[in-house]
């Protein structure tokens, strides 16, 4: 790989300013609380790496969307806030994984106002709150959206928990009710989820159990339609659950479900090979592991997770015993952020019906994201050329 190239300067003045506006409390909750939220310098990308990732995104909406349609499945709400992370390097771009519940759109959207206030031409609060009520509306709800629950475990203990009190912030200017919610403290009654005497008619849903098996009172409304979920089980099976990208890199089986041969030549260009580790591929998969990244199917936030060069045979052995999939190595991508520090990247899509809201970077140290490198954090993405 290339040396790292310095990255502008963030206008930290003009971000503090941004952040201190939201109030002071919250100012201080972010202060104190998460540190190394925001790096300090911007990523630049060139557009022919943002114009890869349109197209390995649009492939996979064409492949997802047509299988969808084959098996007959009744799909309304598209999923609000997919977020698509790459690794960018010499090699071009590669799509690592898929998630239907990624965190940080509305702080990466106060980053961008930060810097860009004069040259900004997206009111995000207008497309974040748009995004929302078509959800409503593809559910096929006729009555204003009139109250949303944010739905996390124990929310206030959660790293991003200043986000979704942005959000709170954002949808009750529009005159929508926002409660956010430990999911315990959801009941249904009547045909509806009530949290105390508010009834909601939206979950945004940022819960890690993305089947909610653990929390029946919002299954059951889920399949009963007691109220609208966004993202819901089925967004993150067809998109989320690491297995989709074995199928999106297995040609034979993507030519026998009748995909375009462009679409074929897109995904094994932008998705780094993914198999389903099983034990009979013990012996070839231990032998090639120094190239690989092994991930839980149904893993978040690198927990579980492991570079195939630091596995040790005690901890390969439990893998094989586990629902894993096994994806060819690459790289992330580098910047210089001063003189003495280089930190790793990766870049995150935020995407609504296909379609890219906006961009991330993510800065680090160590094997994956953590928000806890010092310099690192959520980057504005400049993109030039």
């Amino acid at each position: 790989m290339t040396a790292a190239p310095h990255q502008v300067p963030l206008d930290s003045n003009a971000l503090r300013q941004a952040l201190q506006a939201q109030g002071e409390s919250w100012y201080q909750r972010v202060r104190l609380q998460c540190p190394h939220l925001f790096a300090g310098v911007e990523v630049v990308i060139s557009t022919d790496r943002l114009q890869q990732m349109h197209d390995v995104i649009g492939a996979i909406e064409r492949v997802v969307r047509s299988n969808n349609n084959k098996g007959g499945t009744a799909h309304f709400t598209r999923g609000v806030f997919y977020g698509y992370d790459f690794h960018l390097n010499d090699d071009g771009v590669h799509l690592i994984e898929i998630n239907t519940n990624a965190g940080g759109a509305f702080l990466n959207a106060l980053l961008i106002e930060s810097q860009q206030a004069s040259q900004i031409d997206i009111n995000f609060e207008q497309v974040f709150i748009a995004m929302f009520r078509n959800e409503w509306r593809l559910a096929g709800c006729v009555e204003p959206l009139r109250c949303i629950a944010i739905v996390d475990e124990q929310p206030e203990q959660q790293y991003l928990y200043p986000e979704f009190l942005l959000a709170q912030g954002m949808f009750e200017r529009a005159g929508i009710q926002v409660l956010i919610a430990d999911p315990t403290n959801i009941q249904a009654h009547d045909g509806h989820l009530y949290i105390g005497e508010s009834r909601v008619d939206l979950v945004y849903n940022r819960l890690t159990d993305f089947s909610l098996q653990r929390y029946p009172v919002l299954s059951h409304a889920w399949q009963r339609g007691e109220a609208v979920f966004t993202p819901a089980p089925d967004h993150y099976a067809m998109y989320a659950d690491k297995r989709n990208l074995a199928r999106l890199t297995d040609a034979e089986e993507l030519r026998k479900s009748g995909v375009d041969e462009a679409d074929i030549a897109i995904l094994q260009a932008g998705i780094p090979a993914t198999f389903v580790v099983r034990p009979d591929s013990a012996e070839s998969l231990w032998s090639e592991r120094k190239g690989l990244f092994f991930k839980p199917c149904a893993g978040y936030g690198s927990k579980g997770a492991y570079r195939g060069d630091k596995l040790t045979r005690r901890v390969f052995g439990e893998i094989l015993q586990s629902d894993y999939v096994a994806q060819k190595l690459a790289v992330p991508g580098e910047c210089r952020v001063d003189d003495d520090t280089v930190l790793k990247y990766d870049l995150r899509c935020y995407v609504y019906d296909g379609e890219i809201q906006l961009l991330a970077a993510r800065l680090y140290q160590g094997q994956t994201t953590n928000f806890r490198t010092p310099g690192g954090g959520f980057a504005l993405v400049r993109v030039v050329g």
